[in-house]
This record gives structure tokens, sequence and C-alpha cells, in this order.
């Protein structure tokens, strides 16, 4: 029995001491890109694309709107042959319209595309300067305090957010 409790705090001693000499910090990668301007244009050229692209599938969805009202309501006139070809017409302008989205807005679509062409170097900048910055200064670890994981308090002294934008070259 001494022998375990002996060996628990010996354990515990071993993992204070670990834990003690371990460096960490704190970033907040969302404020990082919010100082860097090359990443506000991005993002405003990103919105403005995503406007458009939203506009042109709700132009399409209107028509297509319209088609089935009309069909609806003429439904009871047409003849079996007219009312096939009219649901056929429907149902092509129906896959053009989720084609249209999945082509914009889809798992590696338009939109996905351009972010990865103007926003994905800059957040390369940002990761190198950060892996710099724990090289230097020996971090075990750097948290992202913006996303992802959650931390319920971070010191402000462990905040490193304007290091990394002055390794970046910007200034507050």
């Amino acid at each position: 029995m001494k022998k375990t409790i002996l060996l628990f705090i010996l354990i515990t001693l071993t993992m204070s001491a670990t834990q003690a000499q371990q460096r960490y910090a704190v970033i907040d990668t969302k404020y990082i890109l919010s100082k860097i301007p090359e990443y506000k244009e991005a993002d405003k050229k990103l919105q403005q694309l995503g406007e458009q692209w939203q506009k042109e599938i709700d132009d399409k969805q209107a028509v297509l709107d319209k088609m089935y009202k009309n069909y609806e309501a003429e439904q009871f006139m047409l003849t079996e042959e007219l009312k096939k070809k009219r649901e056929d017409e429907l149902f092509v302008r129906e896959k053009e319209v989720r084609d249209l989205q999945k082509k914009r807005f889809g798992y590696e679509g338009d939109l996905f595309k351009e972010r990865q062409k103007l926003v994905k170097p800059i957040q390369d900048k940002v990761y190198n300067a950060i892996q710099k910055i724990a090289v230097a200064r020996v971090y075990d670890f750097i948290l992202d305090k913006s996303e992802g994981i959650t931390v319920i308090f971070a010191d402000p002294k462990l905040d490193k957010s304007d290091e990394v934008l002055r390794e970046l070259g910007i200034r507050n």
C-alpha cells in the first residue's frame, strides 16, 4: 500500500514537472486576418462573387417557379404528350439550377476554388509567421482562440497575435 501511494506521488510530481516545462502561447487568427489588408480585399471579393452567383441562381429559380405555376394552371388542358414534354422540360430546368448551385457553391465549387486562390496564400503567410515565432520562442503549443478549439480563459499576456502581425510587417 505504501509503495502504491509513493508511486502515485512520484508520478504526480513527474507530471507536474513536465507540465511546468511546457511553453505555450495563444493567438487569435481572426484578429490577425482582420488586420491584413490583402485578406480584407480577398474576403470582400469573395462576398461579391458569392452574391453575384447567388443572384444568378435566384433568377433561374424564379423562372423555374413561374414555369411550374404555369404548368399547374394549364395541365388540365394539355394532352398527355404535351404534359410529358412540359414535365421533362421542368425536370431539365430544375436539374440545371441544382447543377449550377453545386458548381458555384458545392464542395470544390467555384467559390471554394476562388477562396483557395485568394485566401490560402495569406493564410500560409500567417502560418509561416506563427511557426517562425514558435521556433524562435521555443513554444511547445500555440493555441488559436478564434475558432475550432475552445479556450475558456487565456491570460492576455499569452496572446501573441500582435507578434504575428509584426512578423508579417503589419503595425497596429
